[in-house]
């Protein structure tokens, strides 16, 4: 109404021209949220002033034109792309904007060139956790650490606010995100390289002036004319390798053979043993199994030494191999790294290029000089003591051998072995020698008890008069020989022929008492004697001989013990 009657009171011009104005502005078809042109008509030293062809000039604060070179190519009637945020604030001003301007279109040009990988320029312009800000096309993006060079950089101040070419790689369209790749431009243009340079070289190429640029322990990096390539450890010769850079040093160049081509990884392989002949092609010719050589110690480890028999080829000998007299020695403690040895060829394998050595082998062998000394008498040392043997060596020869609880005495006491000490030295007897292995015994020096039998010419079925030398309550243990040495025990069920004579307590050490011996076994060493058995066998010879016909007539065994012993009475009288 009020704007109706201010026009009532306008002069007719002043309504003409009013009319022309407002038509104008309904031709412009201003819409807010859009990209639109604007003119340049003033520069301050705060802002750009715009003609938007609105009601109003629009303002933008100069320092959304300071993040790249655009500041300094605008002047007034240059055209900008702005963005319209509202055509008429509150205050009757247009609310218009550079920057966002910039970013709507640089996030519609990214959605295309995500699609097709174009290259883009962009600035990093600052740090961030597990990253950097790269704003594209005023954009501000994300670019992880990983994808800022293609190897780690220790410094990235020489890349900060300078244009780089960036490919974009992940885009999430709901919040706005975008990440980008400095790496990605470099290694396709590295690969576009590679792959020019690849047309140059193929396999079994040789290349003279490969230049190494890296090494580590299991191989070299090389640079051929531009291409990366890998020289392996076990490339290096065709002997063995320790370290690969005790063999050549950075920036060194070395002539090498091109073994492989990867065309989808660009990856090249190279060799330098390759250039030579296998040493091991004709290695029959040159070494014979059996035969002894010359060569020198290069590596000791702990399951045995590594020789070097010529460049090229090495030998192992084995733990087993290094002493006769200790078959798990410990290789340090025979030889060492530098030493020239003398070794017996064991094993050539061609195919797998091994060869099995023996040192001990070119040494003299103890085991040969002691094969004659079997059922012989030796010193020995002790070494170790278990829970059931004695382990020696032998004096003179430095041979280990084992002495059984049981060969320590007769008595095969197992308390016997707690008479020793180690270090102690003593003799003993060899009893075998088999599979590199030596039995002893000490007892053999002594005279075995159990030769009494022999001696006396006693075996099973005689009976023998025995003293009691210790009274038990299952039975008594009896002494057979004057020596005492010989000590068996008589059950309680042997002792008497009657249930109620064969209580142990009735009988006393010192007794004598005679036995039957019901087994033998010197083998064995088993004895089994029986007081019981006697008494049968004289009964039985009583009744033979005084009771005949005895039982028929009702006649007693205690008469006929009587009558004999009456007898025997009548004569003596």
């Amino acid at each position: 109404m009020a704007r109706e009657q201010e026009l009532k009171k306008s002069s007719p011009i002043q309504k003409e021209f009013q009319n022309l104005l407002e038509k104008d502005f309904k031709d412009r078809k201003l819409k807010e949220n859009e990209i639109i042109k604007a003119t340049v008509t003033e520069i301050t030293k705060n802002f750009i002033v715009v003609d938007c062809k609105a009601k109003m000039e629009g303002m933008i604060p100069i320092e959304e034109f300071k993040n790249d070179d655009e500041l300094t190519k605008l002047k007034v009637g240059s055209q900008i792309d702005v963005y319209l945020e509202r055509i008429e604030s509150f205050k009757g001003e247009i609310i218009i904007s550079r920057d966002k301007a910039r970013k709507m279109k640089a996030w519609k040009k990214m959605e295309k060139v995500f699609e097709t990988q174009e290259e883009m320029t962009g600035y990093i312009t600052g740090k961030i956790k597990g990253g950097f800000i790269a704003t594209v096309e005023g954009l501000p993006c994300f670019m992880p650490s990983s994808q800022i060079d293609v190897r780690p950089l220790k410094k990235v101040d020489h890349l900060m606010n300078t244009p780089v070419k960036v490919i974009a790689t992940r885009i999430d369209k709901n919040r706005g995100n975008v990440c980008v790749s400095r790496r990605a431009v470099l290694e396709k243009s590295k690969n576009a390289e590679i792959t020019e340079a690849l047309k140059n070289i193929k396999v079994n190429d040789i290349v003279d002036n490969a230049i190494v640029k890296a090494t580590t322990d299991w191989g070299i990096f090389l640079d051929i004319n531009g291409i990366d390539a890998l020289l392996h450890v076990s490339d290096l010769s065709h002997g063995r390798v320790k370290k690969p850079a005790d063999l050549v040093t950075i920036g060194q160049k070395i002539k090498v053979k091109i073994t492989k081509i990867d065309e989808k990884t660009n990856r090249v392989s190279a060799s330098v043993k390759a250039l030579t002949e296998d040493p091991y092609e004709n290695i029959e010719k040159k070494y014979k199994i059996g035969e002894i050589y010359d060569g020198v110690v290069t590596k000791i480890m702990d399951y045995g030494c590594f020789v070097k028999i010529e460049d090229g080829i090495e030998g192992l000998i084995h733990n087993s191999e290094l002493d006769w007299t200790n078959r798990n020695v410990k290789p340090s403690k025979v030889l060492s790294a530098s030493q020239n040895i003398k070794f017996k060829i064991v094993n050539i394998d061609k195919e797998t290029k091994r060869i099995s050595l023996s040192y001990k082998a070119t040494l003299d062998n103890p085991w040969n000089k002691i094969k004659d000394k079997i059922g012989q008498e030796v010193k020995i040392k002790v070494n170790n003591i278990t829970d059931k043997a004695i382990f020696g060596e032998l004096v003179e020869f430095g041979l280990s051998g084992m002495l059984h609880y049981k060969e320590i005495s007769y008595n095969e006491n197992i308390e016997d072995l707690k008479k020793f000490k180690k270090n102690d030295t003593f003799n003993v007897k060899i009893l075998e020698i088999k599979d590199d292995k030596i039995r002893f015994s000490k007892r053999a020096l002594d005279k075995d008890p159990l030769d009494f039998f022999k001696d006396n010419k006693k075996k099973v079925g005689d009976i023998i008069t025995t003293r009691i030398h210790e009274v038990l309550k299952t039975g008594v243990k009896v002494a057979i020989d004057k020596d005492k040495k010989l000590i068996v025990t008589i059950r309680k069920a042997d002792l008497a022929k009657e249930t109620a004579d064969q209580r142990p307590e009735v009988f006393s050490p010192g007794n004598a008492l005679d036995a039957k011996i019901t087994e033998l076994d010197t083998k064995l060493r088993r004895i089994k004697l029986s007081v019981k058995a006697a008494q049968i066998d004289e009964e039985k010879s009583l009744i033979a001989k005084f009771g005949e016909g005895a039982t028929k007539s009702g006649a007693t065994l205690k008469g006929i013990f009587e009558k004999a012993i009456g007898k025997k009475a009548k004569k003596e009288k």
